[in-house]
This record gives structure tokens, C-alpha cells and sequence, in this order.
């Protein structure tokens, strides 16, 4: 059973490229924002950036769709910090991969100002690379940068989920 987060920061292109490798892997996508509960989205949209205490119940709903999905799944989630990566490896029982979108401030702050209808601001930007610490030797990760085109990522996140053999 492949249980894959695809994480990053705002602008990094998760859903599309999450979106694509589920296609391509033939798995349901949970798009992670949609879990948020609505007080998150509303300091969000302020630009007030989320607490620890504002993202546990988030993260923890997002273990529970990672542990049910019984024939594997592609979610989106910033999981910007080793805390609550490790609390989705918990929530959600056995493997799990990361793919971490990973940019320049340049071509993220691009990526945000050319979207349309998403409730976070470019100004929460800053503020999300600030609490990102980077996956650096978690298990189970593959970095990606997010200057390739989203087809590119895609097909190098599905050849690499299908060389491993954690699933």
C-alpha cells in the first residue's frame, strides 16, 4: 500500500503535483487543506500564521485519512516541521513517503502571486519558511525542486515510489 504526503510550503505546488502522482499511480488524492477546520483558514487568510496547537488536531485528522486509506493514497500537507511529520508517521501506521517540494523564495512567491481562489496570502510566505525544517535524513523522502515543471516532478516522485520497497 503506497501512503504518500506530498509537503512544502505555500506556493510549492503541492496539489498539483500530488493531484498528478496519484493519477499516474491510479491512488485517491486528499487534498490536506480541505481539513483544516475553519478557524485555521480564517487566521490563515488573515495572515496570521498557525500555532503548534492550531495544526495537532489538523495533522491528526489527516493520520487518521493516511491510516484508513486501505488501498494506498497521495495527501497534501506543508508538514512543515520534523514534529509534525513524526506525528503523521504515528497517526497514520507503517510507511509513509514524503515527497518535499522544495524552491527558491523567488519562484515560490511566482508560484503564489499566479494562483487564484486559495485563502493564503503571499505575505504568510515568509513566515512558513521560517517554521519549514527540511526532511533532511528522515526516512522515506525524496526532494524535489520546484523550478522542474509539475509533469517532471510528477514522473521522478512515481519512479522513485515505485523503486522503493517500503510499500
Amino acid at each position: 500500500m503506497i501512503r504518500l504526503v506530498v509537503m512544502g510550503v505555500s506556493g510549492s505546488g503541492k496539489t498539483s503535483v500530488g493531484s498528478a502522482i496519484a493519477t499516474a499511480l491510479a491512488l485517491p488524492f486528499l487534498e490536506g487543506d480541505t481539513l483544516h477546520p475553519s478557524a485555521n483558514v480564517q487566521k490563515m487568510a488573515s495572515g496570521i500564521p498557525l500555532t503548534d496547537e492550531d495544526r495537532w488536531p489538523w495533522l491528526d485528522k489527516i493520520g487518521a485519512e493516511l491510516a484508513k486509506a486501505e488501498e494506498g493514497v497521495v495527501v497534501s500537507c506543508s508538514a512543515l516541521k520534523k514534529s509534525y511529520r513524526d506525528r503523521l508517521r504515528q497517526e497514520a501506521g507503517g510507511t509513509l513517503g514524503f515527497i518535499f517540494l522544495e524552491g527558491s523564495l523567488e519562484v515560490l512567491r511566482e508560484h503564489m502571486s499566479k494562483r487564484t481562489g486559495h485563502f493564503m496570502p503571499l505575505s504568510m510566505l515568509d513566515s512558513q519558511l521560517a517554521t519549514l525544517q527540511p526532511p533532511t535524513g528522515e526516512p522515506f523522502v525524496l526532494r524535489q525542486n520546484v523550478e522542474h515543471s509539475v509533469d517532471d516532478i510528477a514522473t521522478a516522485s512515481v519512479g522513485w515510489v515505485r523503486a522503493q520497497r517500503w510499500y
